[in-house]
């Protein structure tokens, strides 16, 4: 403090010696005046007393007049860095520059105190609520130094927030959340519990240091009421399956009982005979392929990834369909990261149910081409659509549910193995109707 003190005093003294200066010319002035005129020693010494003391008792008002304002305008700036914003000046003048600048300073002020009561509000609503949330939290300094916590980490960690805080990440056995992948699922045991978690770790700023924010979410009862669900719909499913290929099988199992069973049989009984045991035999190979449908969906190996030119690739699959109501619509040479295989017989489906879909051509006159295959490039994906004339989806809902099927002789797999596969890639698939037409136009998007 000992150098603003010397500046401001200097300061102070220059204003001081600069008024001096200012009336020194017309003091000596009078006062060689005084002395040149017959005047009495008496009147000379109290005239030359009188205007040095108005001189000297100006000079001070306009150095008071001049230092008293920044003094006020430094103790204001002082306040509002100590966090201070309540002080205001007195007088503040708008019609004068020096009352403007002091106007603006309690402005000044009052939005500061504004800014903080509202940054107090709110940092008070984000602490509210990361205690009240069930998700850990955990932020880490450069150091791996756990800086904040909240009550689902401390319960996670079964240590209360005075005991954890300033301890490194490797002592609470949080290390492991800090390298690796930034979001990722981890099987283990905390202190606070064992199950199943998901992770996610963000990076940000404090200070201008770098620190890791760390959220740790329980997954285990979501998993296991999905899980619970998943079952419930694969045994609903096989079920309804199972029941629409037993009962009539049971029935006609009854008849042929009955029928042996009957000491007088009738003339025609082995061709009875043989038509329900080519029905039963029916059956039973419809629940055959049921079920390795089942074993196919389930079995659907991981993509084989291949760095792959799109063109060539859509080339061969439309040639692959052979008819003229296919056309190509040729796009950006790209070359994209994938399993050609599995993404051909995506394609593969999807063409043909676009064609399947289309209407029948051939009209005199009428466009040959009622399905049109092409790709585009996009922010970070590659869309490849498919894009048909037919009637549209009657029943978007059940496009991607197991086994549900609008064709006599489909399965009902074909699209969800479609998604699936467009999911391990991660991308995705969607089925929509087309709004500048009627049809159908299908999406299949995959990172770039």
């Amino acid at each position: 403090m000992a150098a603003p003190k010397q500046r401001r005093t200097a300061h102070e003294q220059r204003v001081f010696y600069y008024a001096l200066l200012g009336g020194l010319p017309a003091v000596v002035s009078t006062i060689w005046m005084l002395w040149s005129n017959d005047y009495q020693p008496k009147e000379q010494w109290t005239l030359v007393l009188f205007v040095v003391l108005c001189w000297l008792g100006f000079a001070l008002a306009l150095r008071e007049q001049v230092v008293r304002p920044l003094q006020t305008m430094a103790n204001l700036l002082t306040a509002l860095r100590e966090g201070d914003f309540s002080t205001r000046a007195r007088g503040a003048n708008r019609d004068e520059p020096l009352g403007d600048v002091l106007a603006e300073i309690n402005l000044l002020g009052g939005v500061l105190q504004e800014q903080r009561i509202g940054a107090l509000e709110a940092t008070a609503l984000l602490r509210t609520v990361m205690e009240e949330i069930d998700v850990a939290i955990f932020a880490f300094d450069g150091d791996e130094t756990l800086r904040l916590v909240n009550r689902a980490g401390q319960e996670l960690i079964a240590q209360p927030a005075e005991r954890i805080l300033g301890r490194q990440a490797a002592d609470l056995d949080l290390a492991d959340c800090l390298v690796g992948e930034d979001t990722r699922v981890l099987s283990r045991t905390f202190a606070g519990g064992t199950g199943r978690w998901g992770m996610r770790r963000t990076k940000f700023r404090e200070g201008g240091l770098p620190h890791q924010l760390v959220v740790i979410a329980d997954l285990s009862q979501p998993l296991r009421e999905e899980e619970l669900k998943a079952w419930q719909r694969l045994v609903r499913v096989i079920g309804h399956e199972l029941n629409n290929s037993l009962a009539p099988i049971k029935s006609i199992a009854g008849s042929l009982t009955t029928m042996l069973k009957r000491p007088v049989r009738a003339d025609d009984w082995e061709t009875d005979m043989l038509g329900g045991l080519e029905i039963i035999e029916s059956r039973a190979e419809g629940l055959n392929k049921f079920m390795q449908s089942y074993a196919r969906l389930a079995k659907l190996p991981a993509p084989s990834k291949q760095p792959c030119e799109l063109a060539p690739l859509l080339r061969r699959i439309v040639s692959l369909e052979g008819r003229s109501t296919v056309q190509l619509l040729e796009g950006p040479d790209l070359i994209v990261s994938l399993d050609a295989a599995q993404i051909e017989q995506v394609l593969i489906n999807l063409i043909k149910n676009a064609v399947e879909a289309a209407p029948e051509s051939g009209q005199p006159g009428e466009p040959t081409c009622c399905v049109r295959v092409g790709w585009r490039k996009m922010p970070g994906q590659v869309e490849i659509f498919v894009e048909d004339d037919g009637p549209g989806i009657a029943n978007p809902q059940n496009l991607f549910v197991p086994f549900f099927t609008t064709k006599p002789s489909g399965s009902g797999i074909g699209l969800v193995l479609c998604r699936q596969i467009a999911e391990n890639h991660g991308g995705s698939l969607s089925l929509q109707n087309r709004d500048d037409a009627a049809g159908c136009i299908a999406r299949l998007r995959i990172p770039a």
